[in-house]
């Protein structure tokens, strides 16, 4: 059987084929004083909320399982609408939210909406993976370009230009990024959008972690630029529902019926279920919990980034959001005699009993001397591993 060669370029996704070996290895050592301890898969700890919980076995006693709209349910595309002006005090029309089943499919559908074939898409590099490959499987191709630490990892308007060519179609940033935590600055991107408008370009933006920022500066919403700009998020990093894709985007209006022809096709609709669920997630007392979940998270960055500052696993940008460390471990690999972080991260995992991720998934950018930590575990957990690595590096 012939294989298409859109699916052979896309590369595996190293993260879970590192996260299959620390499973396997789990199981060698569940019984023994250390156990894996998980640091390597971006998810929350804490499952959805009561009220959210409780609206989903309500519309399944109520039978409501049936489909929707392949935009979502108008009720919760308004309340997420309502959110953005609570939250972010911008005005986001409920007519330009689509709801869709998770971020992937947001993106997957962003792409195939707005990419032609042999269409450029400029992104940072590092930068999450899986984003490239959406491109990839629109037949455009992910340029990345390289970033440093004092552009916290993020692409800059002067970049943008000088990258810009006659292939290019846009970019696709994140803020808040996998795997750094970091944002761009709101003024740099504005300067990245009317770039990118003067060409008459796509700025598209994953802010799924944008509910997990920890600074007042970084942690807005890029809709509130203009109406001309494409927002990805979801209810899997915030709203703790990772398990139940569901997300969103908001688009320009003349879009809609672009991307909702293709929902259409592609997916149907979302869940429905997890639709009827997300409804509970901006209650009060939702939302009150999803407050109290945020400052557990940046009480666990707060303690985990100096932590891993103190054993040369350097952290060069402290991440204003999300749940990752983004860690140079050249000088540990040094220590240990070890080549690069790919192998760093088996030997932690052997050694240590702790499972994290290399930046090989990352890009090409020296990621073969970072290492992506998760801050998403218990603070015991997290202390228990920075006690494990405390006692191999040292």
């Amino acid at each position: 059987m012939k294989i298409s060669g859109r699916a052979q370029r896309i590369e595996p996704f190293y993260v879970m084929e590192v996260a299959k070996a620390a499973s396997a290895m789990a199981q060698e050592v569940a019984h023994t004083a250390s156990p894996m301890i998980f640091l390597n898969i971006g998810e929350p700890d804490f499952t959805a909320p009561p009220l959210v919980q409780e609206a989903a076995c309500k519309a399944v006693r109520d039978g409501l399982t049936h489909y929707t709209q392949a935009t979502g349910m108008p009720a919760l595309r308004e309340r997420i609408s309502d959110w953005y002006m609570q939250r972010f005090n911008v005005t986001v029309p409920a007519g330009r939210i689509v709801i869709t089943a998770g971020a992937s499919a947001a993106l997957q559908l962003a792409c195939l909406a707005l990419i032609e074939s042999g269409d450029e898409i400029l992104m940072p590099d590092p930068s999450y993976p899986c984003n490239r490959h959406f491109v990839s499987a629109a037949d455009g191709t992910a340029v990345l370009i390289p970033t440093t630490a004092a552009e916290r990892f993020q692409l800059s308007a002067d970049k943008v230009q000088a990258a810009w060519s006659e292939k290019t179609r846009g970019v696709l940033l994140a803020s808040p990024s996998n795997p750094t935590g970091t944002s761009i600055h709101p003024a740099e991107l504005r300067r990245i959008h009317e770039v990118v408008s003067d060409k008459g370009g796509i700025t598209l933006v994953d802010e799924i972690y944008l509910g997990l920022s920890y600074d007042a500066q970084y942690g807005q919403t890029a809709l509130a630029l203009d109406e001309n700009l494409i927002s990805i998020n979801s209810f899997s990093k915030y709203f703790n529902m990772t398990g139940w894709r569901l997300g969103w985007m908001v688009v320009p209006e003349r879009v809609v019926p672009v991307i909702e022809r293709l929902a259409q096709n592609l997916f149907i609709c979302p869940s429905t279920i997890s639709q009827y669920a997300a409804l509970a997630c901006f209650e009060a007392e939702s939302i009150a919990e999803y407050e109290r979940r945020r400052a557990e998270f940046k009480a666990r960055r707060d303690y985990f980034i100096p932590a891993l500052n103190a054993l040369d696993l350097n952290v060069p940008v402290m991440p204003d959001g999300a749940f990752y460390a983004w860690a140079d471990c050249s000088a540990a690999c040094k220590r240990l005699d070890i080549k690069d972080s790919w192998n760093l991260s088996f030997e932690l995992m052997k050694r240590a009993h702790v499972a994290v991720t290399p930046g090989r998934d990352f890009g090409t950018a020296e990621t073969h001397n970072f290492i992506r930590f998760s801050t998403a575990s218990a603070m015991p957990q997290l202390q228990q591993a920075i006690e494990r690595l405390k006692a191999l590096l040292s």
